[in-house]
């Protein structure tokens, strides 16, 4: 393989055995590997990843140096603003209103007030995890029927004749 000689066999051989990051000691390895003229089947196999995978750290290597071996992935980037997920808060300390259709605000809904107010998509894992951060448990208390009579229920409760009796047992026991 083909390596650009930003820094010496040596000098890399230091970088690798002083770095703390396993994920880029083990990239140093592999262009440390690639420079003894090693083949990457070879280097894929003497350090447990794949062929391709080994290739992209060599063609990472290339481009920028140590610095092209950086970690690309991604990470916690938040779609909202402080601002805006203030102005989310205060809707959702709101409630529900007649447009959304719903008598408590779930995930679903949370992602469409969000769609329509800021323009942001969110998975419902993403919209989870805004509620989880911005102090909402998901677990939420049982709706209520807008109609509904708490006195008439407690009414009920009193007045039912119909209890519930104990089951008797299928297998008689022994006593």
């Amino acid at each position: 393989m083909r390596v650009v000689e930003h820094h010496s066999l040596e000098r890399l051989q230091e970088l690798a055995k002083q770095q703390d990051d396993v994920r880029l000691r083990v990239q140093l390895q592999a262009v440390v590997l690639a420079q003894q003229k090693r083949t990457s089947p070879d280097i894929a196999k003497s350090l447990g990843h794949g062929r391709r995978t080994v290739q992209q750290w060599i063609h990472d290597y290339n481009a920028g140096g140590i610095d092209g071996l950086a970690d690309k992935r991604g990470g916690n980037h938040r779609h909202l603003t402080e601002e805006q997920e203030e102005q989310l808060r205060q809707r959702l300390d709101a409630g529900a209103v007649k447009d959304d259709g719903v008598c408590s605000l779930r995930a679903a809904e949370v992602r469409s007030i969000i769609h329509q107010q800021f323009g942001k998509l969110y998975k419902p894992s993403g919209a989870y995890d805004l509620l989880h951060r911005l102090g909402y448990s998901y677990l939420c208390p049982r709706p209520r029927h807008p109609q509904s009579d708490p006195e008439a229920q407690e009414a009920f409760k009193k007045t039912s004749s119909d209890k519930s009796s104990k089951s008797k047992p299928i297998i008689p026991t022994k006593r």
